[in-house]
């Protein structure tokens, strides 16, 4: 199997890739709960027997074909750093990093699949792809679902489905979500409106990391939220539907920008550049936002030739763990703050400054929510 560093040292595919909407869907990800017959589900089983699950099926899991010379290890023998960094490459939950004992992750070569055992459910089985691409995603885990069901006797119920340690997965026990950069919305100040149209129709949104997280850099996700009673297709249609709402009412934010407040736009993304660029102490938050502003302007060609790819690959280099992996050792706020802003200031080297302005541009309107949204 590969070794942690291996697995680090190189970027996913859905890091790397493009798909459908991409400059505003940034990932898509298809999860499955599934549970064995004999065990009791994790939350009330007792450690010996989470041992003893793990024991009994890693070997199953590494054995699937989508997961040779991929990643696996036992909780007990992975850091608190490193369990976090795999958080922040979106590859277990924060939940599952909080445990320690009959707990593990098999994660494929390319990182598009991971499998964690003994989180909430026995498995929870996870595809990730680049842009909106929930389709491709399910593809991913139901392949592997299919073979895992072929070697281990699943807890399933002809009525309700496949059984859940939480109700709200019975049935499909599938959650679809899709990661969205929102930054129009937000400078437009229409984001809470469409969170609530979201809602309204059965779907969460939630922050970077899921559920009780902030939506950081203006990154959102968005997932279904009841499984029971409807067809993994269904759910999948449902919010591919929404999602391509969503992404036209970013469009239309960001051609609005541009054409009502082109000045305090650019100003804005200018602003973000400079001190990306030459900023000494960098915070988490602030990173992320700023980034979030440099991305949008390479959206808009504000930003001439910038690789979003680049972007996208320091949004993820910047995070806590990443850091301190790289310095290996823990790093105190500060000493991660300054460390964030030189990595910072090398990866954005060979991006030019954005675009002057013309002066011929009328300025942009007194007040108004957008200069409110940035006055913080």
């Amino acid at each position: 199997m590969m070794r942690f560093s291996t697995l680090i040292k190189n970027p996913a595919d859905w890091m790397r890739g493009s798909g459908p909407h991409s400059e505003i869907v940034m990932t898509s990800r298809v999860r499955l709960a599934r549970n064995l017959r004999d065990y009791p589900f994790p939350g009330f089983s007792q450690e010996q027997q989470r041992v003893d699950l793990l024991a009994n099926v890693r070997s199953v899991v590494e054995a699937l074909p989508e997961m040779k010379d991929g990643f696996s290890d036992e909780y007990v023998n992975l850091s608190k750093i490193r369990k976090q960094v795999l958080v922040e490459r979106h590859l277990i939950s924060r939940e599952h990093a909080a445990r320690s004992t009959g707990c593990g992750v098999v994660v494929d070569r390319k990182q598009s699949i991971s499998i964690m055992i003994n989180e909430e459910d026995h498995f929870r089985i996870q595809g990730i792809r680049a842009g909106l691409n929930l389709r491709s995603a399910f593809a991913l885990v139901d392949q592997v679902d299919t073979e895992l069901e072929q070697e281990l006797a699943y807890a399933f119920s002809s009525r309700f489905g496949y059984l859940t340690a939480c109700p709200t997965n019975l049935g499909t026990g599938m959650r679809a979500s899709v990661m969205l950069h929102l930054p129009a919305l937000v400078l437009t100040d229409q984001i809470s409106q469409v969170v609530k149209a979201v809602g309204k129709i059965g779907l969460a949104v939630r922050g970077l990391y899921g559920e009780g997280t902030e939506a950081l850099g203006n990154l959102f996700q968005i997932s279904n939220q009841h499984t029971l009673g409807e067809k993994e297709s269904e759910i999948i249609a449902q919010i591919e539907k929404v999602i391509e709402g969503v992404v036209r009412s970013e469009n239309m934010a960001r051609a609005k920008l541009k054409e009502d407040s082109p000045t305090h736009l650019r100003d804005q993304i200018g602003r973000a550049y400079a001190i990306l660029r030459h900023a000494h102490i960098l915070s988490s938050k602030e990173a992320l936002n700023l980034l979030s502003l440099l991305r949008l302007g390479a959206d808009l060609d504000i930003v001439p030739d910038c690789d979003r790819g680049l972007l996208d690959m320091l949004l993820l280099e910047i995070q806590p763990a990443h850091l301190q992996l790289q310095a290996e050792r823990e790093l105190t706020p500060d000493e991660r703050d300054i460390m964030r802003a030189e990595i910072t200031r090398l990866r954005l080297q060979s991006i030019a400054p954005p675009v002057n302005v013309s002066h011929s541009e009328s300025p942009p309107p007194t007040g108004g929510s957008f200069q409110e949204t940035n006055d913080e």
